[in-house]
Order: C-alpha cells, then structure tokens, then sequence
C-alpha cells in the first residue's frame, strides 16, 4: 500500500475554501480563459467613445502578461456597432450564440444596451457594468443579468437643477438634448431638481444622431432668450455645440453633461478658449489637474498607456475611464475564484462594499447588493478654467 505524506495531508487539511472549492464554468470560461465580449462605436457618430473599447482591450492584454485572473487568460471580443442599436443587436447574437462569451462588458450607448437589454436577460447572459447611466440599468428585479458602472444620468441632471436654484433662481433655462432614451433621461432627471420651477426651461430642443450638426438648435436656444444652457450631448455634437454657442455670442451658463468632458475628444475641437465655466461633474481623478501631478495612481495609468496603448491620447478622459472600469471587473472576477458562472458574476459584482480604484476622487466608492446595481453614486461639480477642469464643492450623492 502506498503511503501518502503527512506533508501532503495537511495541505489539504489547511487549504482555504477557495483552494478547495470545485470549479465551475459556463460557456466562455475554462481552466485557461475568460471569454468577454463588447460592442463599441469604433466608427460612426460616437466614434470618439472607441477609444474606451480600445482601452479596455490594451488593460486585458496587461493583465494577461502579469499571468491573468486567478491564472486564466482573459479573451477580449469587441466589436464595431457604430451606434447603431440593429447593429448591436447582430452584434451581440454573434457574441452570445457564435462566440459563446461568459458575459458582455461595456457595451457602449443607451440605445443599443437598450435594444438587448430584455435579450440578455432571458439569455441569462450578464450585461456587465453597461457603457451609459441610464437609470434603468439598476433594476436587479426585473433584469438581473443588467448592472450599471457610471453615476446615473438622473442623479447628475438633479445636481445640476440643485446647483441652478441655488446660484440662480431667476434662470432661464435652454435644453439640448440627444432625442432618445440617455438625453430623455438626463433630461428628467432635471426636471425632477428643478421641481415647482421646472417653468424655468423656456426652451427645449432635441437633435437625432444622424443629423450633421446642431447649430440651428443652438440658434434656437440663443433666440429663446435663455441665460442658463443643459447640454445633453455626446462628444462630436458637445464640441458643435460650444463652438457654435461662442461663434454666435451667446454666453449662457453652460452645463455640459459628464459623458462628455473628454478635453481631447471635446473640448480641444470645440476651442479651448470657447469652453471657458463650462460647468460639469466627474468621479475620477483629473489627469491634467496639477494636483494628479505626481499622483501614484495616474504615474501608474500613464506607464499603462505608453506600453499598452500608446496610440491613446493622453489629454482625454476615456482611456482613463476606460482603464478604471476595466479594474472594476478585474476586481468582479477576482472574487468569482474557480466559480465562472454568469450566475455567480452577477453575484460578485452585486457584492462590491466600499471598493474603489485608486483613479477614483478620494471619497468616492462602488458599493452594490443584491437589490442596488448602481456601483457609483457620487460626483463632484467640475468647472473648465481654459486649460483644465476645476473641482468646487463637496462630493455630491450617496
């Protein structure tokens, strides 16, 4: 009879839980890989959101060089939507059916996560920290395979109303907004802060994601008499519109929504100059404040870039977001240990208490259960000065 080492006993008897604990795979995962998929709009009106999926792509490739999750290589599979949702749709059957992916990551835009927001869930398939605020990614009982990252837009929209009652209750307010599920929602979410007031909007106008330009929307809102500006725009139509607001003299007070804050991808083509008190909110650090400067966590994201993605721009805000929410699942799957289940990434990424990446504002923490799916509550009002964003205030939300 052969002798088996005490030695050998005793670790199995003191191995931890995790060691011990029988692994188990859905399609998309392995011993050796994590399957994730993503649509982004590489091309198209929101193109300049690609850089996030690109992003995305480079921080897997680091980890996978630093040996991967929990010794398994992780298979990123990001596809071109161009902002389309029957794109997305197509998309993410390839992605589900075809590719057998264990989960969807980052699949950009309210209209398209939208458009198989009730597929994935009847799939079972988790669509995991979604690319949009929209409120209704935080509904864990009627869709529990759909989780939200980013502040909501709703939340954001109310801050802004707050901040207009208090510094200015004789506005007149005028609205831009994208005519579709994300500017509907920033835009309720507004009116909700404003309350009883909500007369103050003189104007609203909306604009489609295929018109060329919204410069007769800002004439609009110019000839309304306005003073006070809600611009519920994605980057290629926010920089249309700051430009052509400045071009025409008009000065409101100008609240631009946080989707899009990106210096490089926005405000550099819209004209620094023409940015000037922009007013808007953020969650993560500023990697051109001066006070980031020396900042370990932003060293770190700068060294990622220039050997991970050094086509990336280093002046905008996406690859810096796109870096922080990929740590996010980094983090989800971490605690998944040998369990690769979609059931159980659901269940981690609804177990998240007080966690945070070191590229968040100090203060600001992802916090989820089983009945609340909005990972980040909390924001702080940022001001552009023609160089950089400003914070002012207290952190603002949950």
């Amino acid at each position: 009879m052969k002798l088996v080492p005490i030695a050998a006993l005793l670790a199995v008897a003191f191995a931890s839980p995790a060691v011990l604990a029988q692994k188990k795979y859905d399609p998309g995962a392995n011993d050796k890989v994590i399957k994730i998929g993503n649509t982004n709009p590489y091309s198209g009106p929101a193109s300049a959101y690609g850089t996030i999926g690109k992003t995305i792509g480079a921080y897997f490739k680091m980890v996978n060089d630093q040996g991967g999750i929990n010794g398994r290589k992780v298979e990123w599979i990001s596809y071109d939507d161009g902002y389309s949702p029957p794109k997305t749709v197509e998309m993410v059957r390839k992605l589900v059916e075809q590719d057998q992916v264990l989960f969807l990551f980052q699949t950009l835009g309210t209209p398209g996560n939208t458009a198989i927001h009730k597929y994935m869930n009847m799939k079972k398939v988790p669509q995991m920290h979604v690319a949009t605020g929209a409120t209704k990614w935080n509904d864990p009982k009627n869709f529990p395979f759909t989780m939200g990252w980013q502040p909501n837009y709703q939340t954001e929209g109310r801050i802004y109303a707050a901040h207009i009652l208090q510094n200015n209750p004789k506005a007149k307010i005028g609205v831009l907004y994208q005519n579709d599920d994300y500017g509907k929602d920033y835009l309720k979410g507004f009116k909700d802060g404003l309350g009883d007031k909500v007369s103050m909007i003189v104007r609203e106008v909306s604009y489609e994601v295929a018109d060329p330009t919204v410069d007769s929307q800002i004439v609009q809102l110019q000839s309304s008499g306005a003073d006070t500006f809600f611009n519920i725009t994605t980057p290629k139509f926010a920089a249309q519109a700051i430009r052509k607001a400045y071009d025409i003299g008009w000065k409101p007070m100008h609240y631009l929504n946080n989707v899009s804050t990106s210096v490089g991808a926005v405000l550099k083509p819209a004209g620094l100059d023409k940015a000037v008190g922009l007013i808007s909110t953020t969650y993560l650090k500023d990697q051109l404040d001066e006070q980031w400067k020396n900042d370990p966590a932003i060293k770190e994201w700068e060294a990622f870039m220039k050997k991970y993605y050094p086509d990336g721009d280093l002046l905008s805000t996406f690859p810096l977001y796109g870096y922080t929410v990929a740590q996010s699942i980094h983090q989800v799957l971490k605690q998944a240990g040998n369990d690769l289940t979609r059931a159980n990434v659901m269940k981690q990424a609804a177990a998240m208490k007080g966690w945070r990446s070191d590229t968040m504002l100090p203060g600001i923490r992802i916090n989820t259960d089983a009945g609340d799916f909005a990972p980040i509550e909390s924001v702080q009002l940022i001001r552009f000065d023609g160089n950089n964003w400003k914070r002012f205030g207290q952190i603002m939300g949950k």
